[in-house]
């Protein structure tokens, strides 16, 4: 696929992709989607990619879904409108899903703004770097709609239900500072530094076994509504596939062979 509103550039087996709309503050349209969702599924399957960094072009992360989508949307006839929202709910969370179940790592790196949608789809990665100029707003309420990016499971994970209902209700912008303090963002680091830093944490994150990280970060993703006897069960399966890993072989025979070297 030829992109032309997602930037896809890999360099040193970090994967980096930025939503290229920046005069809409890149606001996530139907063919953006499409491009997202191909970027994604490629990101995911090729294993020369260890990680990946997502942001945005311009002043903005992802200002969220694309008002012309919506106003295109209540303009179809009214025996149309609910089937085409359902159709649209379900590529908005294969997107989410895919992201969130990446089997590597991922960071958003958060320039700008980052509302709505664009605030789900930050905190479906796994780690959130943020410049000074970040900011955060679940506004779905102020456009009558509820957060369907995910933000009903991710927030209250980050931040508590109280504080994840606050946010919700009133659709207010947090800055980075709140955001640093409250646990939206991970990290806070300067604009003309947040990509370098970004890929950084993403070598650090990605250096060890790529088999033992994808298999931890599948059963940690689960671990909120699994119980304890859950999380042994696939733990031992995943186990069990670490042992034939040529990852695991390789780092214990170095191990005996140091030791050896010192007898």
């Amino acid at each position: 696929m030829t992109y032309t509103l997602i930037d896809f550039q890999v360099t040193d087996a970090i994967a980096t992709v930025t939503f290229n709309r920046p005069d809409k503050r890149n606001a996530m349209s139907d063919d953006m989607r499409t491009e997202f969702i191909d970027v994604l599924e490629h990101v995911a399957a090729d294993k020369a990619i260890r990680a990946m960094v997502l942001t945005g072009a311009g002043k903005g992360f992802c200002a969220g879904g694309d008002i012309s989508g919506m106003q295109k949307r209540m303009n179809a006839p009214a025996g149309e409108v609910g089937f085409n929202g359902w159709h649209r709910q379900q590529r908005v969370h294969h997107v989410q899903a895919l992201l969130h179940t990446m089997p590597k790592p991922v960071i958003a790196a958060v320039n700008g703004a980052a509302s709505g949608l664009g605030a789900d789809t930050a905190m479906a990665c796994d780690f959130i770097i943020a410049s000074e100029w970040a900011s955060f707003a679940w506004s779905y309420v102020l456009r009558g709609i509820i957060p369907d990016g995910g933000g009903m499971y991710f927030l209250p994970r980050r931040v508590g239900l109280p504080k994840a209902k606050e946010l919700i209700f009133t659709g207010r912008q947090v800055k980075v500072d709140e955001a640093l303090s409250l646990g939206i963002v991970d990290r806070k680091t300067g604009a003309d530094t947040l990509l370098a830093d970004a890929r950084a944490w993403a070598v650090e994150l990605s250096s060890a076994s790529s088999t033992a990280l994808a298999l931890t970060k599948t059963i940690l993703n689960q671990s909120f509504e699994l119980t304890s006897h859950d999380v042994f069960a696939q733990g031992s399966q995943a186990q069990g596939i670490c042992y034939t890993s040529s990852e695991h072989r390789a780092s214990v025979e170095a191990f005996l062979a140091k030791t050896a070297s010192r007898d």
